[in-house]
C-alpha cells in the first residue's frame, strides 16, 4: 500500500506522461490579461471566457485603460461570462489598485495578490505559478475532486486541499501537476461519469479500489 507522498509521486509521473505540455487552458499575453482572464473564468469555462476576453483586450489595451473604464461597458463585454456585474466590478477596481498601490506592477505573492478585489488563493496561485514561476498549487474544481479521489487529502475545503498537496508534492512538480489535473479531469476523471475502466491511475486510486472489492 502506498503511502500519500508515493501516491502522489506516482500520479505525477503518470499525468506527465500523458500530458508533457500542461499549459493553462486560459489564452492571455501577459499577467495582467492572465490576472483578468481567471477572474472570468469563475463558475464559467475557460473556452467561454477565451472566446470574451480578445474583443475586451482590444477595447482596454493597458491597465490604465480598464482602470478608468466605466462599469458598464466592460460589464457588455463580459456579459455571457456569468456573474457579469461583479466581475465587472472587480476588475475595474483591481486594475484601480494596481495602478494607485502597486505602481503597475503586479505582485508576485500569494499573499499580496489576494488583496486586490475579486482575487482569491486560486488565482492568485495561478499568477505565481505560471508568471513568476514560483511553486503553486492552484487548488480548482478538478484538482480538489481528483486530488479527493486519489486519497491524497480527504477535505472539499480548497484552503486545506492546497495546503495539503503543498506538503506532498515535490515544489518544482505543482504548478504542471495542476494544470495537468485539469486535463485529466476533463478527458477521464470527469465529476459525473468518470471513465474508471479507462484510467492509467487505477492501481493507485482508493476510489477505484474501493469500488471494484
Amino acid at each position: 500500500m502506498l503511502n500519500k507522498k508515493e501516491r502522489a509521486n506516482k500520479a505525477i509521473a503518470v499525468l506527465k506522461q500523458l500530458y508533457p505540455d500542461a499549459e493553462c487552458s486560459l489564452t492571455s499575453y501577459s499577467a495582467l490579461e492572465l490576472l483578468i482572464a481567471t477572474r472570468l473564468s469563475a463558475q464559467c469555462t475557460d473556452a467561454r471566457v477565451n472566446l470574451v476576453t480578445p474583443a475586451l483586450f482590444e477595447r482596454y489595451t493597458s491597465l490604465e485603460d480598464i482602470a478608468e473604464a466605466d462599469v458598464k461597458e466592460v460589464e457588455s463585454y463580459i456579459h455571457s461570462c456569468g456573474l457579469y456585474k461583479t466581475k465587472a466590478r472587480d476588475i475595474v477596481a483591481m486594475t484601480k489598485m494596481l495602478r494607485d498601490v502597486y505602481k503597475g506592477i503586479i505582485p508576485d505573492t500569494v499573499e499580496e495578490l489576494i488583496k486586490l478585489p475579486g482575487v482569491g488563493r486560486k488565482t492568485a496561485n495561478l499568477i505565481v505559478g505560471d508568471i513568476f514561476g514560483k511553486p503553486a498549487v492552484v487548488a480548482d474544481t478538478h484538482c480538489i475532486r481528483i486530488s479527493n479521489r486519489l486519497g491524497l487529502c480527504n477535505t472539499k475545503d480548497p484552503y486545506k486541499v492546497e495546503m495539503e498537496l503543498r506538503d506532498l508534492l515535490p515544489p518544482e512538480e505543482s504548478n504542471a501537476f495542476c494544470h495537468r489535473l485539469v486535463l485529466f479531469g476533463r478527458d477521464i476523471c470527469s465529476a459525473r461519469k468518470p471513465r474508471c475502466d479507462f484510467c492509467p491511475l487505477q492501481s493507485i486510486c482508493p476510489d477505484f479500489i474501493a469500488r471494484k472489492i
